[in-house]
């Protein structure tokens, strides 16, 4: 009995399919391979959303490709989507005059957030981070804030104060002076970071009101201050944690205890160099009203801040995200050449990744002034920064995806003229297969 297949063949054999089908399932499918690699294999396709329009980028030819994966598939608890992860890259922001000025949400700093949440065209999620030169306040306290103003949720994780990288001196000092923020604020934030023996102005002036005598306390100061013995008390370090709320007095008593034979209160060095060390949590000398800051000696390194934000880009890739490493490149977007755009390039240049500097124009910077420090690149606003660094992540993509694409050659050639090749196949629309199968 013969088969079927050495009948001879009537026509030619047609896909019934339909046409327009096809082509979008495979030019889908192409994408999906393109842009997240083969590597993810059957994973979904994206599904792009609209998001502001992005600036021209621009690109850095000299940067050498990254070889790790551009993007993980993050697969969320509960819930039968797929979040697209970039771990290639990540942000992060200053807050003053970058997301909030005034005390108020600039607008493109909401809608930037939005994007970086995955509201973008690429249906992705970026990770970030929030520094501020500012403190007074616990991480919690400020991240409950922050997600106010700028309708987000905010972890403490993603958050770092002015005051945070003092928390890693809290076992090489016993006894401290802690200065600025509002009440007993600044005292409950160091002893949250594990400062065992926490002294305020307020404790000094109680014992001894001539140490200032120009500043009466406040009946809450006065309350919450712990007057005590200060003979034998050494204070090993002065951490000032926020802007004073009388400077007059505060900075009496730092300099008296610069002057002092190695931190004992009432004394005088006769070389004035015994003093206790001084760390001041504000790394810039200007805010963005343009009001001046305090003496610029007591600045710590412009880049301490970036050194924390990059451990906890590791720990909160690692942990939030479930990456193998930290992002390569770190976009860092902030409004004050001085600092911010100084301390990235410092950062930069001894960093294992990227430090990426980007100026915006709504904070102290202003348009049309040459910035001391130069940044990579200078935008309007915050959103700008956003799709600046997005769109120049996706070029580069493109740009080794072009680089690795291999080409195809020796190919056959099929041609249907002059009936060649009419009974191996043809591809033909749903309505010309409906003609044949009538006989039209």
């Amino acid at each position: 009995m013969s088969s079927p297949l050495d009948q001879p063949q009537k026509g030619p054999s047609f896909h019934r399919g339909s046409f327009t089908d096809e082509i979008a399932n495979a030019r889908t499918d192409l994408s999906r391979k393109l842009f997240l690699g083969d590597a993810l294999g059957d994973t979904p396709s994206l599904s792009p959303t609209t998001s502001a329009t992005p600036s021209t980028p621009e690109l850095d030819g000299s940067e050498s490709p990254a070889t790790t994966p551009e993007i993980e598939v993050i697969v969320t608890p509960g819930s039968e989507k797929q979040a697209l992860v970039a771990d290639s890259f990540a942000f992060a922001f200053d807050i003053d005059g970058v997301l909030v000025r005034g005390g108020r949400a600039i607008p493109e700093a909401i809608e930037a957030m939005k994007v970086l949440n995955g509201d973008n065209k690429y249906g992705i999620k970026i990770p970030y981070i929030f520094l501020t030169n500012g403190g007074g306040k616990s991480e919690a306290e400020r991240c409950g804030d922050l997600s106010g103003q700028l309708e987000v949720d905010i972890s403490p994780a993603q958050f770092i104060c002015g005051h945070t990288p003092m928390s890693e001196m809290a076992s090489q000092h016993n006894t401290v002076l802690v200065v600025g923020g509002e009440g007993e604020k600044c005292r409950t934030v160091a002893q949250s970071y594990g400062f065992k023996d926490v002294i305020t102005p307020g404790d000094i002036i109680k014992t001894d009101s001539a140490t200032t005598p120009f500043r009466k306390l406040t009946p809450d100061e006065l309350k919450n201050s712990k007057a005590r013995d200060f003979s034998n008390v050494v204070i090993e370090a002065i951490f000032v944690f926020a802007d004073s709320r009388d400077w007059a007095g505060d900075l009496q008593i730092i300099l008296d205890l610069a002057m002092s034979k190695g931190g004992r209160i009432g004394t005088i060095s006769e070389t004035f160099d015994e003093g206790p060390p001084i760390y001041f949590s504000h790394n810039d000398v200007v805010c963005y009203q343009g009001q001046d800051a305090e003496d610029a000696c007591l600045r710590q390194a412009p880049d301490q801040h970036l050194r924390v934000c990059h451990a906890a880009l590791e720990t909160m890739a690692e942990e939030e995200h479930n990456l193998d490493s930290p992002p390569n490149t770190v976009y860092f977007v902030g409004d004050t050449p001085e600092s911010d755009i100084r301390g990235t390039n410092l950062f930069n240049e001894h960093a294992e990744n990227d430090w990426y500097s980007i100026l915006v124009k709504t904070g102290v910077y202003q348009d049309g002034t040459e910035p001391a420090y130069k940044p990579r690149v200078t935008v309007d606003t915050v959103l700008d920064a956003v799709n600046h660094g997005i769109e120049r992540e996706m070029q580069r993509r493109k740009d080794r995806q072009t680089a690795r694409k291999p080409r195809l050659t020796s190919m056959p050639t099929l041609s249907l003229e002059d009936g060649k090749g009419l009974h191996d196949i043809a591809v033909l629309s749903p309505a010309i297969e409906r003609e044949i199968e009538m006989g039209v």
